[in-house]
C-alpha cells in the first residue's frame, strides 16, 4: 500500500521531476516508510512506500526492470502474487525481490495489459515501456485503490490523491467546480461517479479500466470486468441453505487471501454483522492475539454515539486484544479540518472523522486491517432495496428512495450559472440501469450501488481516512469472486427480513446471534447529524466567509434557510442538507480552491 504519482509528456519535452517530487511529498502520509523518484526523458514517476510485503529495499519503488525494459509505480496489494510468481518462474522469469510489485511487472511482460484479469486484489498502477514509450494505467475491478489524472500542457499527470495532483502545480489545471459533478454531489448522495471529480480539470480512472497511452498521446481505454446481477435457472433452483454455504465458503477464502502480509493484520470492529463475521472467520482459521479496534462518540440529539456493547461482545467471545477509542465532542470539532485535508474529494458521511481518528489510534498498533465495507451493497442490506422488488419504474423508484433532492430543488439551491435543464443524476442512473446484466429493478440498484456508489462513498472514505495515517485497509466483502457469487443470488434471499438475510443465516454458525439479530446500526457521529452549538457556529463561519460568498456556488436564500433550521432539512437517507452544502465549501477552502 502506497502513494503513486507521475508525469508523462507527449510533446517531446522532459518530464518535470520537480513537480513529481512535490506530488510525492503530498502523498507522504500514504507511504511513510520510503520515497523515490524515477525520471527518464519524457516520463517521471514518484512513489511513497508503506512497507507491508517484502520489507527489504529490493521492493522499493519506482521499480525498474532494465532487462525487460519496464518501470512501474504501484499502489495496493495482489493477494495471489505467490501463485502468479510460481507460474511466471515456471516460464523462465527470474525475480530480484519477494513482493507483489515485481510480479505485476513480469505478469505485464508475459501477458500484456490484460494481466489484470489474473489479479486478486486491490490496485492502481502505471507501467512505462522503454522500447515503445507506451504507458499503461490500470485500476482494480471495484475501485478500491484511487487513481486521479489531469491534463497539463503537453502531457498528463496522475496520482493516488487529488490534492497531490494540485501540489504538482495548478497553473495548467482548471480548478473550477464541474457543474455536472456538482449535480451528482447534491443529488446522488454526494457520489460523483468516475471519470468526473468535483473539479473540471481533474479526472479519475474508472474502476476495472486499463488506459494505454502511446508516445504521441493516442489513447485506448478498455473495461476488463463487468458485474452481472442476474440468475440462471440453476441459480433460482438452489436452496437457501446451499447459498448460505456457498457464501460462507467464498467469504472464508476472501478473508484468508487478505492475510497475505509480512506484518500483523488487525480488524476494524464496529460491532455490526460484517466486521464481527470477519473476526469470527479469522478466529476459525486459527488466528490468535488478533488486534481489534472500535470507536465511539458522545451522544447528541437523543442518539447514542457508540456501539461498544456489541464490539465488546464479539471481542470477548473470540478473545481478541481489543482497543476502544472514545472521542469527546471538543476533540471531534478540532479534528474536522484535518479530516477535510485527508479527503481526496468532498465526502459528506459523518463517519469520515470517526475513521480518521480511529485510524490514528490503530496505526500505533498495526499497519494492516481488514474492514467490513461493501456487505450492505453486495448483499442487499439497505432499506431502499425491498421497495424495488416489484418496481415497474426502476429509475423513478430508485431516485425517490436514494436521491438527496430532486432537480427542482437542486435548481433552487445552486447558483443559476451552474444549472441547466438536464437532470444529470437521473440521466446517469437511467443510462446505468439500461446496461445489460441486470433485468429487475432491485438487481439494477444492487449493481449500481456496488460498482458506483460503493466506490465513491464507503470505499473511498475508508481508503482516504486510513491512508492518512499510513494504515492499509483490506475489504474482503469486495473480493470479486464473492461479489460475482452474490450477483447470482436471487434478490429475495438478500433483502429478506431487513436485508443481508443469506449472509446473516450463514453467519449463525460463526458468530453470536446477539450480533446478528441486533437492530441495524451505522457508524454514529450524532454531533454532525444534529448540527447545533459550536458545530453550527463552525458551519456558519465557513458559509458566511468571504471565500464562500465570492465563490457563489449556492443561492444565498437557500443557505440562509438551512442555517435557520439546521435539523429541519434532512435528506431521504437521513442526512443533513446543511452539512452537505457546508462540507463542499469547507473542503474547497481547506485545499485553497
Amino acid at each position: 500500500m502506497c502513494g503513486i504519482c507521475g508525469e508523462v509528456r507527449f510533446d517531446g519535452q522532459v518530464a518535470d521531476a520537480g513537480a513529481v517530487s512535490r506530488m510525492a511529498e503530498r502523498l507522504a502520509r500514504r507511504g511513510p516508510d520510503g520515497a523515490g523518484v524515477f525520471a527518464q526523458g519524457r516520463i517521471a514517476f514518484g512513489h511513497r512506500r508503506l512497507k507491508i510485503i517484502d520489507l527489504s529495499d529490493s521492493a522499493q519503488q519506482p521499480m525498474v526492470d532494465p532487462d525487460l525494459g519496464l518501470a512501474i509505480v504501484f499502489n495496493g496489494c495482489i493477494y495471489n502474487y505467490p501463485e502468479l510468481r510460481e507460474e511466471l518462474s515456471a516460464q523462465g522469469y527470474r525475480f530480484f525481490s519477494h513482493g507483489d510489485t515485481e510480479v505485476i511487472l513480469k505478469a505485464f511482460h508475459a501477458w500484456g495489459p490484460m494481466c489484470v484479469k489474473r489479479f486478486h486484489g486491490m490496485f492502481a498502477f502505471c507501467i512505462w515501456e522503454r522500447e515503445t514509450g507506451r504507458v499503461t494505467l490500470a485500476r482494480d475491478r471495484l475501485g478500491i485503490k484511487p487513481l486521479y489524472t489531469a491534463e497539463v500542457a503537453g502531457g498528463l499527470r496522475f496520482a493516488s490523491a487529488l490534492p497531490a495532483i494540485l501540489a504538482g502545480g495548478r497553473e495548467h489545471i482548471d480548478t473550477d467546480v464541474d457543474a455536472i459533478a456538482l449535480h451528482h454531489y447534491m443529488t446522488f448522495h454526494a457520489v460523483v461517479p468516475a471519470p468526473r471529480t468535483i473539479l473540471k480539470g481533474v479526472r479519475k480512472l474508472p474502476p476495472a479500466t486499463v488506459l494505454s497511452i502511446e508516445a504521441d498521446g493516442t489513447r485506448t481505454e478498455q473495461r476488463y470486468w463487468t458485474l452481472s446481477v442476474e440468475q440462471t435457472g440453476e441459480d433460482r433452483r438452489r436452496s437457501p441453505e446451499e447459498w448460505q454455504d456457498m457464501v460462507m465458503d467464498a467469504l472464508r477464502v476472501a478473508v484468508k487471501r487478505r492475510l497475505v502480509a509480512d506484518v500483523p493484520v488487525g480488524v476494524l470492529l464496529s460491532g455490526g454483522l460484517d466486521s464481527s463475521l470477519i473476526v469470527g472467520l479469522l478466529a476459525e482459521q486459527g488466528q490468535t492475539g488478533l488486534n481489534t479496534f472500535s470507536v465511539g462518540f458522545e451522544a447528541a440529539g437523543g442518539e447514542k454515539g457508540d456501539e461498544f456493547q456489541y464490539s465488546d461482545l464479539v471481542a470477548k467471545h473470540f478473545g481478541t486484544d481489543h482497543h476502544k477509542l472514545f472521542i469527546p465532542s471538543d476533540r471531534l470539532i478540532d479534528t474536522l479540518p484535518r479530516t477535510f485535508d485527508a479527503m481526496n474529494e468532498p465526502m459528506v458521511s459523518y463517519d469520515n472523522v470517526g475513521f480518521f481518528l480511529l485510524s490514528e489510534e490503530v496505526s500505533k498498533h498495526v499497519h494492516v486491517v481488514q474492514s467490513g465495507q461493501g456487505a450492505d451493497e453486495v448483499f442487499g442490506g439497505y432499506h431502499w432495496y425491498p421497495p424495488l422488488l416489484d418496481s415497474t419504474d426502476p429509475v423513478g423508484d430508485y431516485a425517490r428512495v436514494f436521491f438527496d433532492r430532486d432537480h427542482a430543488e437542486f435548481a433552487k439551491a445552486v447558483d443559476p450559472r451552474l444549472v441547466d435543464d438536464t437532470d444529470h443524476s437521473r440521466a446517469f442512473v437511467a443510462e446505468h440501469f439500461n446496461q445489460p446484466g441486470a433485468d429487475r429493478a432491485v438487481d439494477k440498484a444492487l449493481r449500481l450501488d456496488t460498482t458506483v456508489m460503493l466506490v465513491d462513498d464507503p470505499v473511498k472514505r475508508v481508503d482516504n481516512m486510513t491512508m492518512a495515517w499510513g494504515l492499509e485497509a483490506r475489504v474482503p466483502f469486495l473480493d470479486h469472486d464473492l461479489v460475482e457469487l452474490a450477483g447470482r443470488i436471487p434478490a429475495e434471499l438478500k433483502v429478506r427480513d431487513g436485508g443481508k438475510w443469506v449472509l446473516k443465516e450463514g453467519a449463525r454458525k460463526v458468530i453470536p446471534s446477539g450480533v446478528i439479530d441486533r437492530p441495524k446500526g451505522y457508524f454514529p457521529v450524532p454531533a454532525l447529524k444534529y448540527i447545533q452549538g459550536p458545530y453550527l457556529d463552525f458551519v456558519r463561519d465557513h458559509l458566511d466567509s468571504t471565500a464562500a460568498r465570492q465563490r457563489g456556488l449556492f443561492r444565498r436564500d437557500y443557505v440562509d434557510m438551512l442555517l435557520e433550521a439546521p435539523t429541519g432539512h434532512i435528506t431521504p437517507l437521513r442526512g443533513s442538507k446543511l452539512w452537505q452544502v457546508a462540507l463542499l465549501e469547507m473542503w474547497l477552502q481547506t485545499h485553497d480552491l
